[in-house]
């Protein structure tokens, strides 16, 4: 079975922007694209663990702060050295005006 978990408002990620959100002791990262679509993958760097929310986003990539790695946020695909281990990715949706995450 799986659960819809509201992780925030719709409002509160700007386009081409990453947001932070921790559930039951888990990392994610929420994206909204520059197409106002939003996206979920894990939140921690496959390479060293470090919070992705704290990169860089550019059209569908995610660059992480620490090494400058790359993954494409819709598709979780490692894009970029140092990373080669993909990034997990979850749907979305929005449900009167919040973007919930689809986890389990």
């Amino acid at each position: 079975m799986s659960n819809w978990i509201d992780a925030c408002d719709a409002d509160d990620i700007e386009q081409e922007d990453v947001l932070r959100f921790d559930h039951a002791g888990r990392t994610y990262a929420l994206y909204r694209s520059p197409d106002d679509e939003y996206f979920a993958t894990d939140g921690l760097c496959t390479h060293e663990q470090i919070h992705l929310a704290d990169g860089l986003v550019m059209d569908d990539i995610i660059e992480c702060p620490k090494h400058n790695g790359r993954f494409n946020y819709k598709t979780g695909e490692a894009k970029g050295a140092p990373v080669c281990i993909n990034l997990k990715t979850y749907a979305v949706r929005l449900a009167d005006g919040k973007v919930q995450i689809q986890l389990g």
